[in-house]
């Protein structure tokens, strides 16, 4: 939301529902996937343009808004709103609705009991056709994600069932809150059964790899990439708790893949393991376009969005690989991440919307996630410190390019809004 001072809204709406209202939006945008320092810049934004005085403070898990109304003696008019949710799930059709909702209340083009009812809008069924997406996307994730990486045919077909498995097996998962808990433990264990099956059965795997780019759409590499983003803009609690709920999410997908080679190994299963990367270029970018679909499905982008989301992940890719190439690794995620930054923050200025549409599937084919859990897996398998060390290497370089080019490319182009 822009910061211009608007106060017609103010002028016809109460106090209470002015503070309603804002409330409403944060925790919308805290469950759409908003970082903390982009959360609490937009709430304070909003609050300004209602005629609000608002001290927020965002974790993962929750907020803390505390209002006051500057019209009115200090002291008077405190209300504090401690709001408990769960941590957030990436949605860019809701967010950008959110936005727009809010600008048209903050503008007068709509008051706050319409602007209520328009959020509540948001929280529709997604009924079949939304499953259906869900299922599409992990699928199509992670069979992407095996074919980017050169797999094998067959690694690459064992990667697409599993994720789809995965994928039906979360619905039901979902219902209960044990389950939901385990669901990441129990998503590496259905992923290391199948693998084991198949390199049993049919045909040699690049084991752990055929894992990991099966649980690609469980992988925390977004998660850690905010958390150090969090850290470095001084949120220390937020980041903090990022970064512990991210390691923990390894550690349920490792113990699950784990159990699962374990189980194998001791009722008498042997797979076949080799290590094979046999396809040809216009693979790996066949496979790009794939999983350029299938982020844009997972982020519930809208219809109207595939094009921008799918081109600034095609974009993100390849910066990064040619830049590599070039300068090495670490710069090329760099330069990704500082380029797709700026495009986001450019194609919220000129279209106004929140730049996450092109910022966030710009940066999701660079995070570490992958590389996170090969490290800890190969940790674990081998009971050597040295097995992951260059791995978790791997992972801080990411990470520390990551940051650094968000930081940059916030720089080149600042942002219109928040998002």
């Amino acid at each position: 939301m822009s910061a211009e001072p608007i106060v017609a809204v103010s002028n016809r709406a109460t106090y209470a529902q002015r503070v309603a209202f804002v409330a409403e939006i944060a925790g919308r945008l805290h469950s759409y996937g908003t970082t903390a320092q982009r959360l609490e810049a937009a709430v304070v934004a909003l609050a300004q343009r209602l005629d609000l005085d608002c001290e927020p403070w965002s974790n993962p898990t929750g907020l803390i808004l505390s209002f006051s109304d500057p019209t009115r003696a200090i002291g008077s008019s405190d209300i504090t709103r401690v709001i408990r949710l769960g941590p957030g799930d990436n949605d860019l059709h809701k967010l950008a609705m959110a936005d727009q909702i809010a600008d048209a209340v903050a503008g007068g083009q709509m008051s706050i009991a319409q602007g209520h009812t328009a959020l509540r809008q948001l929280d529709k069924d997604p009924g079949l056709r939304g499953k259906i997406q869900m299922l599409m996307s992990f699928a199509l994730g992670s069979a992407g994600v095996a074919g980017l990486w050169r797999l094998p045919w067959l690694d690459i077909a064992t990667a697409g069932v599993t994720g789809l498995l995965i994928g039906l097996m979360l619905f039901y998962t979902d219902r209960r809150t044990a389950s939901r808990e385990a669901a990441d433990a129990l998503a590496a264990l259905l992923a290391g059964f199948v693998a084991v099956l198949v390199a049993t059965f049919i045909g040699p795997l690049n084991l752990n790899t055929v894992i990991i780019a099966s649980l690609v759409v469980l992988l925390p590499g977004m998660a850690l990439t905010n958390a150090v983003n969090e850290l470095a803009s001084q949120h220390w609690v937020s980041g903090t708790a990022r970064f512990a709920g991210a390691l923990t999410t390894i550690m349920k997908l490792t113990v699950g893949a784990m159990i699962a080679v374990t189980i194998a190994h001791f009722i008498g299963l042997e797979p076949e393991i080799r290590a094979s990367r046999p396809q040809s270029d216009w693979v790996e970018w066949g496979s790009v376009l794939v999983a350029s679909f299938a982020f844009a499905m997972l982020f519930r982008a809208s219809g109207r969005d595939y094009p921008w989301v799918m081109a600034a992940s095609v974009a993100g890719y390849a910066i990064s690989r040619y830049g590599g190439q070039v300068w090495g690794a670490p710069a090329g995620v760099f330069l990704a991440a500082m380029a797709l930054t700026a495009a986001g923050n450019l194609f919220g200025r000129l279209a106004h919307r929140p730049g996450a549409i092109v910022r966030l599937p710009g940066i999701i084919m660079l995070v570490p996630g992958s590389t996170s859990l090969r490290g800890v897996l190969s940790l674990v398998q081998q009971q050597n410190v040295n097995a992951g060390e260059s791995a978790m290497l791997t992972v801080v370089n990411v990470v520390m390019a990551l940051v650094a080019g968000l930081l940059f490319g916030n720089l080149l182009i600042p942002a219109r809004n928040n998002l």
